[in-house]
């Protein structure tokens, strides 16, 4: 826990902090970025004043990030973080207070608190989420089937953030999310070949979504060929069956007409 010591020369700081202790963040903003993005939280302050104080603390912990003492002419940004969370990817605003991550990452997804002489405190709730990749479509289709049977999959960090779903135009036809780190997304779908929608597998969390659209025409095509190929090849054969057969029956005729003149 923070201990409210005469260390902290500035007063109002030392009220917001103890303030803080005792009741917590009044109101918490929620921002939202895709791992790999900067973000700004921003103090909402135009300009420092002579007199102001700004601290930066992250997570249940209250680790203090970053510091802006304008008395003391001195701005420090603490990123030598054991885990090297926030190495090199801090950076403050000497103008507004403002503390700005870099190259985010999931573990950068937590509570942020900015504690300043003016105003109380302000606080963060960050939430950092995985690039999606693009879904995958694959036919499962086995040797004519009737229909194209079809799968589409993707390989998410944070399946409980993430849908994958079946759209027919805009309209959903079936969805699913895991809460499972240790599995990937897939979903099925059958059409027929002769079918004339227009179908989509899209995988999507809150902020963003990557789509995969079904080109029926490449990934049901040789499947279809071979249904029809199937008939086809049933019906010559049948073919060859009863020619065999005919000229069977023409040749034991022969033959028993031979054998019967030969007999006289």
């Amino acid at each position: 826990m923070l201990q409210c010591s005469v260390k902290m020369v500035h007063v109002g700081v030392l009220f917001s902090v103890c303030l803080w202790q005792r009741f917590g963040v009044f109101a918490v903003k929620s921002v939202s970025v895709t791992e790999g993005d900067s973000v700004s939280l921003n103090s909402d302050l135009t300009e420092m004043m002579d007199y102001d104080l700004i601290l930066w603390r992250f997570g249940d912990e209250n680790t203090l990030i970053a510091e802006i003492n304008v008395m003391a002419d001195r701005m420090t940004v603490y990123d030598d973080d054991p885990d090297g969370r926030f190495r090199d990817r801090l950076k403050l605003d000497d103008q507004t207070g403002s503390l700005t991550i870099t190259h985010t990452t999931t573990e950068h997804t937590g509570v942020y608190t900015l504690l300043m002489t003016r105003n109380l405190s302000k606080s963060f709730r960050l939430t950092v989420y995985s690039r999606l990749p693009v879904p995958v479509i694959i036919s499962n289709s086995s040797r004519c089937s009737s229909n194209c049977s079809l799968v589409c999959s993707s390989s998410v960090l944070s399946v409980c953030d993430a849908t994958l779903s079946w759209y027919a135009g805009m309209s959903v036809l079936s969805s699913i999310s895991v809460c499972d780190l240790s599995i990937s997304l897939s979903l099925p779908l059958e059409v027929e070949y002769q079918d004339k929608n227009t179908y989509s597998c899209v995988l999507n969390n809150p902020i963003s979504n990557q789509t995969t659209h079904l080109d029926i025409n490449t990934l049901c095509r040789h499947t279809c060929a071979e249904v029809h190929s199937c008939g086809s090849i049933e019906a010559v054969i049948r073919l060859v069956l009863s020619a065999v057969v005919g000229v069977a029956t023409v040749i034991l005729l022969v033959y028993d007409i031979r054998s019967t003149r030969g007999g006289d």
